[in-house]
């Protein structure tokens, strides 16, 4: 199983947005006092009592983008997407009447926005907002890096590779994009280079389960197996419960005939993540196919 990042990067909060270098009113004061207590609620995961709090924001003074902003970030946090959505189509709206709508901070609401989009599976309007937001501030890495994840899962490896490129070029510590490069050169069937950016990404963060679980799966589409097994175990070590990279060992300790390791392997996969993992209840209720079927990859 190969994966990219967690997911696309969204900016937590635009909270000083309107008000930013401006002395506060009465009105501006209780507006930015309940985005702060949104925030913190957010922060311990606390999506309702944020919302609560960034629409008692929003009630105090409609016309503040940033309260927007913040909800939306809470309500992408929820999965509540469409939500999120209309609240940064307001916040657009209101960026686009303001006295300089061509500065970063739009620039983060189309990257959110852009988001938003890409995880409710809207790649048009998705790198549409990405390239809006690129415009706008040309010099941050995270619309590169979230265009990238789009184009590569409509599999236009191609220009994801280009996307990370220059994500990374902004950024040169910039772990995640490594990663999904590595992905995209996967998806070419490139591995060597995919390695070379997975080597990169662990060089950055050492701890980087993923980039262990992914590095192992290029290794071994190389035939490359007992290297792949060092890095699952490396996988597994950093991350106990983490299945795929319990599936993925067990698939080569298949191939190197250690029936009991694999077994284990599967087994452990199975009760960690069941649901994520496609067929593995009917690989282990017939194990012999299961050997048939892995052993031979």
């Amino acid at each position: 199983m190969l994966e990219l990042n967690q997911e696309l990067t969204l900016a937590p909060s635009i909270s000083n947005f309107a008000y930013s270098g401006n002395a506060l009113s009465t009105k501006q004061d209780s507006v930015k006092a309940y985005n702060e207590q949104g925030i913190a609620h957010g922060e311990n995961g606390e999506y309702d009592m944020a919302i609560s709090e960034f629409s008692k924001a929003i009630e105090q003074d409609p016309d503040y983008v940033g309260s927007y902003c913040n909800r939306g970030v809470a309500y992408y946090r929820k999965g509540e997407l469409e939500k999120a959505i209309e609240d940064y189509n307001e916040a657009i709206r209101l960026a686009l009447v303001s006295e300089k709508p061509h500065d970063a901070c739009h620039a983060t609401i189309y990257n959110n926005r852009g988001a938003i989009y890409g995880s409710n599976g809207e790649h048009a309007k998705a790198i549409k907002d990405f390239t809006r937001s690129i415009e706008l501030n040309p010099r941050d890495a995270n619309p590169y890096n979230n265009r990238g994840l789009i184009y590569g899962n409509t599999r236009d490896f191609d220009q994801a590779i280009k996307d990370y490129n220059r994500a990374i070029e902004l950024n040169p510590n910039y772990y995640d994009a490594y990663i999904n490069r590595g992905v995209a050169y996967h998806g070419k069937g490139q591995y060597e280079r995919a390695i070379d950016s997975y080597n990169k990404a662990i060089e950055l963060n050492p701890d980087y389960v993923l980039g262990y679980n992914n590095r192992g799966l290029a290794h071994s589409q190389k035939g490359e197996v007992e290297l792949a097994i060092e890095d699952y175990t490396k996988a597994v070590e950093l991350k106990p419960n983490y299945a795929e990279a319990y599936y993925n060992r067990g698939g080569a300790f298949l191939r190197l005939g250690e029936r009991e390791k694999a077994k284990l392997d599967l087994a452990n996969a199975r009760n960690l993540e069941a649901d994520s993992i496609t067929a593995l209840d009917k690989i282990l209720q017939d194990y012999d196919r299961a050997w048939k079927t892995l052993g031979n990859l």
